[in-house]
This record gives structure tokens, sequence and C-alpha cells, in this order.
């Protein structure tokens, strides 16, 4: 393998995808601007993919690698990373939701003190999301 397949090639690609994020946040124009420069890298992403099956730049992985990795990671650590990403995703998902409801909830107290108790459980429901992902690792971390 030379130095273009290894380096040069995949920062081409990574460059190519970024344009259109880097022009966005340059000009910081209209909702057209911004649409525009999404399907641009889109269509980007879907020419990097068609050049990567047309010239696969191979040899990175083959079968001793793999066999090496997973002898040396083994089952528990396929497991860590579960639960790792269970807790992870599950808490981004809960900062979502939370930073979307507890505005509308707060606005809607202040605007009627009665519907706090209706608020409360908009907002708990999405903090349930984070629990049910320290949940689902204590459940994978005990089965280890």
């Amino acid at each position: 393998m030379n130095i273009f397949e290894i380096l040069l090639l995949p920062l081409f690609a990574v460059v190519l995808l970024m344009l259109p994020v880097v022009y966005i946040l340059k000009k910081k124009k209209s909702n057209s601007a911004a649409k525009k420069a999404f399907i641009v890298n889109l269509c980007s992403f879907f020419a990097v993919l068609a050049l990567a099956v047309i010239f696969p730049v191979g040899g990175f992985v083959n079968a001793e690698v793999v066999e090496a990795v997973s002898d040396s990671i083994g089952n528990a650590g396929i497991g860590y990373l579960a639960a790792a990403l269970s807790v992870g995703l599950g808490s981004i998902g809960c900062g979502i939701a939370v930073g979307s409801a507890a505005p509308a909830a707060i606005g809607a107290v202040a605007e009627e003190p009665k519907s706090f108790s209706k608020a409360l459980i908009f907002v708990a429901l999405g903090e349930g999301v984070a629990l049910y992902g320290f949940l689902i690792s204590f459940m994978i971390l005990n089965a280890l």
C-alpha cells in the first residue's frame, strides 16, 4: 500500500464531507443555504460511497487481525462496550427530551400554575430514558 491509499484518500473523503458544514458555519445565511448545503453534503457522501465501491482500498482488515482482536477483547469487552453505549445513548436521549420539555413546562406553569403536575410528568418521562439506559447497563454488567 502506498501513502495515498493509507492517509490521503480517507483525509480527502473527510474533507469532502465536511465542506458543506464549514460553508454553513462561515456564511450563517438563510434556511435555503442550509438546505442547499445539506443536499451537497448528501450528494458528496454518496459520491464518496460510490468511489469506495468502485475503487476499493483493501488490506486494512483481514481475518488474522479480526481473530487477534476478538481473542484479546473477548465477550467481556463487548459487554462493557454495550453497557457504556446504553448509558451514553440513554443520557443523550434524556438530554434532548428534557432540553425541549423543560422550557415548555416552565412556560406553561408561568401562565397557569395549576398545570405544574402535568408539566412535571412530561419532564420526568424524558428523564426516564436515562434511567432505562442505566438499568440496561446494570443488567448487562451483572450478566458478565
